[in-house]
Protein backbone atom coordinates (compact mmCIF):
# COMPACT_ATOMS: atom_id res chain seq x y z
CA UNK A 1 0.00 0.00 0.00
CA UNK A 2 1.67 3.41 -1.49
CA UNK A 3 1.95 6.02 1.53
CA UNK A 4 1.33 9.70 0.46
CA UNK A 5 3.86 11.68 1.72
CA UNK A 6 2.61 14.54 3.42
CA UNK A 7 0.65 11.69 5.57
CA UNK A 8 4.65 10.48 6.42
CA UNK A 9 5.63 14.23 6.85
CA UNK A 10 3.04 14.87 9.46
CA UNK A 11 3.57 11.32 11.14
CA UNK A 12 7.16 12.54 11.48
CA UNK A 13 6.76 15.51 13.10
CA UNK A 14 4.03 14.03 15.41
CA UNK A 15 6.57 11.41 16.34
CA UNK A 16 9.78 13.68 16.67
CA UNK A 17 7.47 16.02 19.31
CA UNK A 18 6.70 12.98 21.56
CA UNK A 19 10.70 12.06 21.56
CA UNK A 20 11.86 15.53 22.44
CA UNK A 21 9.62 16.92 25.23
CA UNK A 22 8.96 13.28 26.80
CA UNK A 23 12.30 12.91 28.34
CA UNK A 24 12.10 16.52 29.75
CA UNK A 25 8.81 15.85 31.79
CA UNK A 26 10.60 13.02 33.33
CA UNK A 27 13.63 14.71 34.50
CA UNK A 28 12.27 17.48 35.60
CA UNK A 29 12.87 18.42 39.42
CA UNK A 30 10.52 18.14 42.13
CA UNK A 31 11.03 19.63 46.18
CA UNK A 32 9.49 18.18 49.08
CA UNK A 33 9.42 19.40 52.92
CA UNK A 34 9.42 16.79 55.16
CA UNK A 35 8.28 14.08 52.28
CA UNK A 36 5.30 16.07 51.16
CA UNK A 37 5.67 17.76 47.42
CA UNK A 38 3.14 20.41 47.98
CA UNK A 39 1.95 23.72 50.01
CA UNK A 40 1.01 22.29 53.53
CA UNK A 41 0.21 24.09 56.88
CA UNK A 42 2.30 22.61 60.40
CA UNK A 43 0.30 22.26 63.38
CA UNK A 44 2.72 23.23 66.86
CA UNK A 45 2.87 25.48 69.69
CA UNK A 46 4.67 28.07 71.99
CA UNK A 47 8.31 26.60 72.87
CA UNK A 48 7.94 23.55 70.36
CA UNK A 49 10.81 23.23 67.83
CA UNK A 50 10.22 21.92 64.29
CA UNK A 51 12.67 20.79 61.85
CA UNK A 52 11.94 21.45 57.69
CA UNK A 53 14.13 18.70 55.60
CA UNK A 54 14.01 20.23 51.75
CA UNK A 55 15.17 17.82 49.08
CA UNK A 56 15.01 17.25 45.07
CA UNK A 57 13.64 14.34 43.47
CA UNK A 58 14.45 13.48 39.89
CA UNK A 59 17.24 15.33 39.46
CA UNK A 60 19.70 14.40 37.34
CA UNK A 61 22.81 16.73 39.17
CA UNK A 62 23.54 18.71 41.63
CA UNK A 63 21.03 21.36 42.94
CA UNK A 64 21.37 24.42 45.43
CA UNK A 65 18.53 24.43 47.75
CA UNK A 66 17.71 28.24 48.93
CA UNK A 67 15.25 28.56 52.10
CA UNK A 68 13.18 32.51 53.05
CA UNK A 69 11.79 33.41 55.97
CA UNK A 70 8.41 35.31 54.29
CA UNK A 71 10.80 37.75 52.26
CA UNK A 72 13.86 37.14 54.13
CA UNK A 73 16.82 34.96 52.87
CA UNK A 74 17.49 32.34 55.39
CA UNK A 75 21.17 31.38 55.81
CA UNK A 76 22.48 27.86 55.19
CA UNK A 77 25.91 26.56 56.05
CA UNK A 78 28.09 25.33 52.82
CA UNK A 79 27.27 21.54 53.13
CA UNK A 80 22.94 22.28 53.63
CA UNK A 81 22.54 23.13 50.57
CA UNK A 82 23.14 20.77 47.57
CA UNK A 83 20.21 18.23 47.15
CA UNK A 84 19.03 18.20 50.38
CA UNK A 85 18.83 21.11 52.91
CA UNK A 86 16.40 21.81 56.34
CA UNK A 87 15.92 24.42 58.54
CA UNK A 88 15.34 24.15 62.43
CA UNK A 89 12.65 26.57 63.84
CA UNK A 90 13.37 26.77 67.67
CA UNK A 91 11.62 28.81 70.78
CA UNK A 92 8.19 29.10 68.59
CA UNK A 93 6.25 31.80 70.01
CA UNK A 94 2.76 33.17 69.39
CA UNK A 95 3.97 35.81 66.65
CA UNK A 96 5.27 33.30 64.43
CA UNK A 97 1.99 32.18 63.72
CA UNK A 98 0.98 32.24 59.73
CA UNK A 99 4.89 32.28 59.12
CA UNK A 100 5.86 30.74 56.13
CA UNK A 101 8.93 28.86 55.12
CA UNK A 102 9.95 28.63 51.36
CA UNK A 103 12.09 26.26 50.11
CA UNK A 104 13.33 27.07 46.19
CA UNK A 105 15.40 25.43 43.53
CA UNK A 106 18.85 27.69 43.36
CA UNK A 107 18.42 27.73 39.45
CA UNK A 108 14.72 28.15 38.80
CA UNK A 109 13.32 29.78 41.87
CA UNK A 110 10.00 29.06 40.53
CA UNK A 111 10.65 25.55 41.50
CA UNK A 112 9.86 25.83 45.32
CA UNK A 113 7.71 24.49 48.23
CA UNK A 114 5.95 26.56 51.24
CA UNK A 115 5.32 25.55 54.91
CA UNK A 116 3.22 27.85 56.67
CA UNK A 117 2.91 27.54 60.88
CA UNK A 118 0.08 27.16 62.62
CA UNK A 119 0.73 27.72 66.19
CA UNK A 120 -1.82 26.52 68.20
CA UNK A 121 -2.44 28.74 71.59
CA UNK A 122 -4.94 29.53 74.67
CA UNK A 123 -6.60 33.44 74.26
CA UNK A 124 -4.15 35.91 75.65
CA UNK A 125 -5.05 39.65 76.78
CA UNK A 126 -4.10 42.71 78.01
CA UNK A 127 -5.38 46.45 78.04
CA UNK A 128 -5.51 49.34 80.84
CA UNK A 129 -6.82 48.02 83.55
CA UNK A 130 -7.87 51.36 85.61
CA UNK A 131 -9.65 53.80 83.71
CA UNK A 132 -11.15 57.06 85.38
CA UNK A 133 -13.08 59.29 83.97
CA UNK A 134 -15.73 62.68 84.26
CA UNK A 135 -19.36 62.09 84.07
CA UNK A 136 -20.63 63.15 81.17
CA UNK A 137 -17.15 61.94 78.46
CA UNK A 138 -15.98 59.37 76.37
CA UNK A 139 -14.32 56.27 77.43
CA UNK A 140 -13.05 53.49 75.53
CA UNK A 141 -12.14 50.17 76.90
CA UNK A 142 -9.76 48.03 74.84
CA UNK A 143 -9.15 44.79 75.83
CA UNK A 144 -6.17 43.52 73.27
CA UNK A 145 -6.43 39.80 72.58
CA UNK A 146 -4.34 37.05 70.83
CA UNK A 147 -5.78 33.49 70.17
CA UNK A 148 -5.72 30.29 67.89
CA UNK A 149 -8.14 29.09 66.88
CA UNK A 150 -10.38 32.41 67.40
CA UNK A 151 -11.63 33.17 70.54
CA UNK A 152 -15.32 33.94 71.36
CA UNK A 153 -15.96 37.88 73.11
CA UNK A 154 -18.09 38.68 76.03
CA UNK A 155 -18.20 41.76 78.32
CA UNK A 156 -19.30 41.40 82.01
CA UNK A 157 -19.99 44.27 84.53
CA UNK A 158 -19.65 43.39 87.63
CA UNK A 159 -19.49 39.45 86.96
CA UNK A 160 -22.92 39.81 84.98
CA UNK A 161 -23.30 39.39 81.43
CA UNK A 162 -23.56 43.21 80.30
CA UNK A 163 -26.42 44.45 79.82
CA UNK A 164 -26.28 46.35 76.30
CA UNK A 165 -27.76 50.19 75.50
CA UNK A 166 -27.51 50.71 72.15
CA UNK A 167 -26.93 54.47 72.68
CA UNK A 168 -24.94 54.45 75.23
CA UNK A 169 -22.95 51.01 74.50
CA UNK A 170 -20.80 49.73 71.31
CA UNK A 171 -19.01 47.55 70.69
CA UNK A 172 -16.33 46.67 68.10
CA UNK A 173 -14.44 43.70 67.60
CA UNK A 174 -10.80 42.99 65.44
CA UNK A 175 -8.71 40.57 64.59
CA UNK A 176 -6.48 41.61 67.49
CA UNK A 177 -8.46 43.49 70.30
CA UNK A 178 -12.56 43.98 71.36
CA UNK A 179 -13.42 47.59 72.61
CA UNK A 180 -16.36 48.66 74.63
CA UNK A 181 -16.85 52.19 73.91
CA UNK A 182 -19.42 54.12 76.73
CA UNK A 183 -20.72 57.25 75.13
CA UNK A 184 -22.11 60.38 77.88
CA UNK A 185 -20.84 58.17 81.02
CA UNK A 186 -22.73 58.02 84.12
CA UNK A 187 -22.58 57.13 87.72
CA UNK A 188 -23.85 54.14 87.33
CA UNK A 189 -21.05 53.19 84.56
CA UNK A 190 -18.69 52.73 87.51
CA UNK A 191 -17.69 49.67 88.51
CA UNK A 192 -15.60 46.23 87.01
CA UNK A 193 -16.08 45.65 83.47
CA UNK A 194 -14.14 42.19 82.31
CA UNK A 195 -13.62 40.70 78.79
CA UNK A 196 -13.72 37.42 78.58
CA UNK A 197 -12.37 34.83 76.00
CA UNK A 198 -13.74 31.55 75.62
CA UNK A 199 -11.91 28.99 72.39
CA UNK A 200 -12.34 25.41 72.34
CA UNK A 201 -8.64 25.22 73.83
CA UNK A 202 -9.54 27.19 77.81
CA UNK A 203 -11.24 30.16 79.12
CA UNK A 204 -9.51 33.35 80.10
CA UNK A 205 -10.32 37.15 81.14
CA UNK A 206 -9.35 40.43 81.67
CA UNK A 207 -10.80 42.61 84.67
CA UNK A 208 -10.99 46.57 83.34
CA UNK A 209 -11.81 48.66 86.22
CA UNK A 210 -14.02 52.04 85.95
CA UNK A 211 -14.02 54.76 88.34
CA UNK A 212 -16.25 57.67 87.30
CA UNK A 213 -16.04 60.78 89.07
CA UNK A 214 -18.50 63.78 89.42
CA UNK A 215 -18.28 66.31 86.59
CA UNK A 216 -15.33 69.01 87.92
CA UNK A 217 -14.79 66.59 91.01
CA UNK A 218 -11.46 67.09 92.43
Amino acid sequence: MAWNSSVVMQMGRFLLLVILFLPREMTSSVLTVNGKTENYILDTTPGSQVSLICAVQNHTREEELLWYREEGRVDLKSGNKINSSSVCVSSISENDNGISFTCRLGRDPSVSISVALNVIFPPLLSGNNFQTVEEGSNVKLVCSVKANPQAQMMWYKNSSLLDLEKSHHQIQQTSESFQLSITKVEKSDNGTYTCTAKSSLQTESLDFHLIVKALHEG
